[in-house]
């Protein structure tokens, strides 16, 4: 521990603590930008930039160490003055359209300089960065670029994937894909980590709302929105709620209010994906114990982001991915057969919405297999932060809203689907229908949690013994099931270059694409609290731990749907709800 003074004030820190985090913890607040606690610490910006006593030029707070006896002024006029600066020199290139911008009034530029006491800016210059680059799942702005570098570090050392970086030098630097190639010809993975911890709008989700008000607004089209688990537990804080509040009711009355006709839950489809996953990793281990060839561990595909991630880096571990659809296809697909064919609708006009937390299922819902009968299974989708601007955009008093509930039959579902949205939930959902087949019983686990794989760890990992299977799964007696759970792709690398190397212990793998799963997902609200993964994570598992029925197997609408179109893994179902990969490698 060492003994310093900020504005006059004596405290203690330790000696590995930076000026930022010693004076934060002392309620000393020095303005910053590109700092992002325990992700990024660069130190790009100079935004926190402090006068140490006795050092030849200011320093930065968020990279420099406290020492015995150190000296600071973080609001002195020397300091004072170099933030107007510098802050006035990264405007100078930067768009000045934020009356237009998405992020108006949640720029994290704005508000700094509102911080500052900018009132106007001293330098002009050209830009080299005024070009627009659009995927079908990010847009990126240069014009609207300032260099932090979050981006980088979040793609390469946070997800590993690594398509953005710095290019060129000085006034010349862009950052961009090698080359500055458009990033939907490079590999990425359109997780949206990026737009999520970019300060301005420079990255952010391709826009779908145009597209779903056309829909809407037109009389000839029968609109059906679904929701994911996870965007209801972060819907909130785009109106004022705090973090980690359940708006369940208000967005599906929200979205009805919208002028929708039909408002279905993708836990529903959620539950369904257990049902059919379920089946097909039996099948997988039935070959196993019985000495057939298969291929484990069998590994879930709910995540687009990571579904192109192994396409593209690790393509001969494709046969190892689960051949169901992601919940939310699956449900489009049956909006367009099942449930059009029940209601004698014409599914040729119908416009089916999936809102996500997830900017990688916009890229999902346009590949050319996610379709059937010659129909998209899903047309648009939007994130989190889209439906909360569309809402808005209607002059929706949320807060207000009385609870509603979704339309049936798409709309019951059972706590095992809430828990999609964290990270080890479609694995503990999964596991707990599947034990119930084997064994005529529920997991022996506290409140059907199986503790190993609960939690925000990077590699979770457990091992269920199978004892007193029921007599038709006498093969399976005494056989040790071991599983694992990743969210973040530089986790998904780990466990697929076990599987590479031939040393993978494990039978069933879960990866999740971003970081602590969908509840932390590219398209959902940014939120500065830094309990956020840990608040959002507590109310998925209230609302499973709420719920009457807590298996998919036990969801009695599943139930009537399979009586009606056949069994799980039947033809119909892999015609519907499974689909097939691509080497995305070249």
């Amino acid at each position: 521990m060492v003994n310093l003074s900020i504005n006059n004030k004596i405290i203690v820190a330790s000696e590995d603590t930076t000026i930022l985090k010693a004076a934060k913890d002392n309620g000393i607040m020095i303005p910053n930008l590109c700092y992002l606690e325990g992700v990024h610490e660069f130190g790009s910006c100079r935004i926190c930039s402090v006068e140490v006593i006795g050092a030849k030029t200011l320093m930065v707070a968020c990279m420099t160490k406290v020492k015995e006896g150190m000296v600071v002024y973080t609001h002195s006029s020397k300091v004072i003055k170099a933030r107007k600066v510098l802050y006035e020199l990264m405007l100078s290139d930067h768009a000045k359209a934020c009356l237009s911008c998405n992020r108006n009034l949640s720029c994290e530029l704005q508000k700094l300089g509102e911080t500052l006491g900018i009132e106007g800016n001293r330098f002009e210059t050209t830009s080299c960065r005024t070009q627009i680059d659009r995927s079908i799942s990010i847009t990126r702005d240069l014009s609207k670029c300032i260099l932090c570098r979050r981006c980088i570090t979040i793609c390469n050392e946070v997800q590993g994937v690594g398509i953005l970086n710095a290019q060129n030098r000085g006034f010349d630097t862009l950052i961009s894909p090698t080359m500055d190639l458009p990033i939907g010809s490079v590999k990425c993975t359109y997780c949206g980590q990026c737009t999520v911890v970019c300060p301005t709008g420079a990255l952010k989700e391709t826009d779908s709302i145009e597209d779903v008000w056309k829909a809407i607004n037109d009389p000839n089209i029968r609109v059906v929105f679904q929701t994911a688990p996870a965007v209801r537990i972060a819907l909130g804080e785009l109106f004022g709620y705090p973090v980690g509040t359940s708006v369940t009711g208000k967005m599906a009355a929200a979205i009805r209010a919208l002028g929708v006709d039909d408002v279905f839950d993708t836990d529903w489809g959620a539950d369904l994906t257990i049902m059919e996953e379920g089946m097909e990793l039996l099948h997988r281990l039935t070959d196993f114990v019985s000495g057939k060839k298969t291929t484990l561990p069998m590994i879930t595909s709910c995540s687009p982001g990571w579904i192109k991630y192994i396409e593209s880096y690790y393509p001969e571990q494709i046969p190892n991915l689960s051949t169901c659809k992601s919940p939310h296809m699956m449900l489009g697909a049956l909006a367009k057969s099942f449930y059009a064919e029940s209601k004698g609708l014409d599914a040729k006009k119908m416009f089916v919405v999936s809102v996500m937390p997830c900017t990688a299922k916009k890229f999902e819902c346009s590949r050319e297999e996610m379709q059937n009968d010659g129909m998209m299974n899903v047309d648009a989708v939007l994130t989190t932060r889209e439906l909360g601007s569309i809402i808005k955009q209607a002059g929706i008093d949320f807060v207000n809203l009385k609870d509603e509930k979704f339309d049936e039959p798409m709309g019951f579902s059972t706590g095992a689907a809430d828990i999609f949205g964290l990270t080890g939930g479609v694995m503990e959902a999964a596991l707990r229908t599947v034990y119930a087949i084997l064994m005529g019983k529920n997991l022996p686990f506290d409140n059907l949690h199986i503790a190993p794989i609960v939690g925000l760890d990077k590699i979770k990992e457990a091992t269920i013994k199978l004892e007193g299977v029921l007599p038709q799964y006498k093969k399976f007696e005494g056989i040790e099931l071991r599983v694992a759970v990743t969210s973040g792709l530089s986790g998904a690398k780990i466990l697929t270059e076990q599987i590479k190397n031939g040393t993978s212990p494990y039978h069933f793998i879960e990866i999740m694409g971003c970081p602590s799963g969908c509840i932390c997902g590219g398209g959902q609200p940014r939120s500065h609290d830094p309990e956020v993964r840990e608040k959002r994570m507590s109310i998925l598992y209230k609302e499973d731990e709420n719920k009457n029925l807590r298996q998919s197997h036990e969801n009695p609408s599943i139930a009537r749907f399979y009586e009606l179109w056949g069994s799980p893994g039947c033809f119909k179902s892999h015609e519907y709800l499974h689909t097939h990969y691509f080497d995305r490698s070249k």
